[in-house]
């Protein structure tokens, strides 16, 4: 059976064993009949041209684990920022671990989404925001809807500064030949809170997974949220994220992406911008080679005056990796003194290495100041050249370019222990010992 038809003939058996308001059964309903119609995305539409699921999609998926695994401390400690203290949600195969987890209800809500869909006490949020910015369109968002049911769930009330950042991390076991996870976030930001997230996926088995995930991010007047995405997962993880971000006046959001693993690595994030003096950050590092890919997919929607996007995309592709940027700036008529600046570059190590750029601008406003770039090239000889002649070896001097190729973007790291495990990362990825920290 094709995973089309299993995902349709399992919604059923789905509903029925979830406890759900009869507003969630119609946005569910909805959800998966627009999944029906659409199916998963080819290469035929214009936002997928240059990324394939048909190999990823032969494997024989299971939609729901068979059984509930258990990890040990010891078994993910390394996965886990334990430089400093956070506040946990950890997922095993789609399920919350509560012996790795560490959850709380003091002054903020981090918790789980399972709960904030089926407790009284939630509805009134859950009726504001859930699916309230994911693009309905989108035929993997709708997938993810209509089987939302697992995640994060943090709430970040007023005038609340998180006194510690929060990991959300999703394991897989690889108890399952093949297996579907689809985890839904909500995360909603009061005004003039601040908090800062690191996000995870990781693979502890070679068998396939195919992660769907959709995270949906209210960031309210004058709040701050910092999030950073770590994919650096093994050659048989498949991940497609969904990020929506809606943010209200004076905010302030930056996503950065970090993306050294996987097989097939999609991202799509989303900015939307529903006020006056909102900054929107948006940045990435991709690092890869074999037959890797990572598609990054991202919007600006700049739909109010005086407002600010700053994209910086780097990209380092070696052996037979394909790497997409395709990024949109979109500026709406009312939104005058628009400031949105969108930059990619990459560097190709090999002759069998692959980058499809396409940034874009769409301006309907008169007053504004935008612009993009993209750059495609190698290593400078001369640079490698001056390098050697200081007695710096050639495998040395060739990774002490490509750091500092990535350093703007590692630079805007505020979580110093996050910054290096980052550095620690990519000193891997090149394959050498960068001989310093950060």
């Amino acid at each position: 059976m094709e995973l089309k038809e299993k995902l349709l003939s399992s919604f059923m058996a789905f509903e029925e064993k979830v406890d759900v308001t009869s507003e969630l059964h119609d946005i569910r309903t909805n959800a998966i009949k627009k999944f029906e119609e659409k199916g998963f995305p080819t290469k035929k539409e214009e936002a997928w041209k240059y990324t394939s699921l048909n190999s990823v999609l032969k494997n024989d998926f299971s939609v729901f684990p068979k059984q509930e695994n258990t990890l040990t401390q010891a078994d993910v400690k390394k996965y886990f920022i334990h430089d400093i203290d956070t506040y946990k949600v950890v997922f095993i195969d789609g399920v919350f671990s509560s012996f790795l987890s560490s959850t709380t209800h003091d002054g903020l809500d981090v918790c789980l989404m399972s709960s904030a869909l089926t407790k009284p006490k939630y509805k009134e949020v859950i009726d504001e925001y859930f699916n309230k910015i994911a693009n309905t369109e989108d035929s993997l968002t709708s997938l993810n809807t209509a089987f939302a049911i697992e995640g994060a769930y943090i709430n970040i009330p007023k005038s609340k500064v998180a006194d510690k950042p929060v990991e959300i991390m999703y394991l897989s076991t690889g108890t399952e030949a093949a297996l579907m996870v689809q985890p839904r976030n909500l995360i909603i930001v009061g005004e003039n809170a601040h908090v800062q997230i690191i996000e995870r996926h990781q693979s502890l088995n070679g068998n396939p997974v195919l992660t769907n995930s959709v995270t949906e991010i209210f960031v309210q007047e004058r709040a701050m949220v910092d999030y950073y995405k770590i994919q650096n997962d093994i050659l048989t993880a498949n991940l497609i994220d969904n990020t929506y971000i809606a943010q209200k006046a004076h905010s302030n959001a930056s996503v950065h992406t970090f993306s050294f693993g996987g097989n097939v690595t999609r991202n799509n994030l989303n900015f939307y911008h529903q006020g006056e003096r909102v900054e929107s950050t948006l940045k990435g590092i991709t690092i890869i080679g074999e037959k890797q890919l990572v598609d990054h997919y991202t919007l600006v929607r700049h739909a109010q005056p005086n407002c600010e996007s700053h994209q910086n995309y780097k990209g380092i592709f070696d052996g037979n990796a394909t790497g997409v940027f395709n990024g949109k700036i979109y500026v709406e008529k009312e939104a005058q003194k628009t400031d949105a600046f969108q930059q990619n570059n990459n560097i190709l190590l090999s002759d069998k290495a692959t980058i499809n750029a396409k940034p874009q601008l769409e301006i309907f406003a008169d007053d504004v100041k935008c612009s993009h770039g993209c750059t495609i090239g190698q290593l400078d000889e001369s640079a490698m050249f001056y390098m050697q002649s200081r007695g710096i070896p050639k495998k040395e001097a060739k990774a002490l370019l490509m750091y500092a190729f990535s350093n703007e973007v590692i630079e805007s790291i505020k979580i110093p222990e996050l910054k290096n495990r980052i550095t620690k990362l990519i000193a891997t990825k090149l394959g050498v010992n960068m001989g310093f920290d950060l």
